[in-house]
């Protein structure tokens, strides 16, 4: 049995090193999202994004936004659904931090590119789900077991810390 605690572990493990998070905000452009390169801080976030000033996202950005992201691990063995609130937090410091050469490409005039924009997104709660093996899955409707009663064990609704 999968614990909520070993769920959100995974997730920030897994969100570390697969890193594309689909981030919308809520309410907004019907809460369309795009994909975005997240970076991650510490083991709990905060997870940050590079975009432009340009992108709808910043331009509908409001003073206490929420935003949802939506996350698959790329061996779709785990998958999210993250809310919390996002803002631009252009600290020199973490810009500096993050800023690596695949950010780089992105921006014409580097860490000074005027269109330049970092985004922090607090996660505060977040539903995640383990995949289970549509093929185990298959052969326990065979044999007439229920795969459904396995799989609720892999879901937790969170609050990420």
């Amino acid at each position: 049995m999968t614990t909520p605690q070993e769920l959100q572990q995974k997730f920030w493990k897994t969100l570390k090193s697969d890193m594309t998070m689909m981030l919308g905000l809520v309410g907004v452009e019907e809460s369309h999202t795009r994909p975005m390169t997240a970076q991650v801080e510490g083991d709990h976030g905060p997870i940050f994004f590079f975009t432009s000033t340009e992108s709808s996202l910043v331009q509908n950005l409001g003073e206490n936004s929420r935003a949802v992201a939506a996350f698959a691990a790329k061996g779709h063995d785990l998958f999210a659904s993250v809310h919390g609130s996002v803002a631009v937090h252009n600290d020199r410091a973490t810009i500096d931090r993050l800023w690596n050469t695949f950010v780089a490409a992105w921006y014409e005039h580097g860490k000074d590119d005027p269109k330049l924009v970092l985004l922090r997104f607090e996660a505060d709660r977040a539903e995640i789900w383990l995949n289970g093996s549509s093929i185990l899955a298959g052969i326990k409707v065979l044999i007439g077991v229920d795969p459904k009663a396995d799989y609720k064990k892999d879901v937790a609704d969170v609050t990420l810390n």
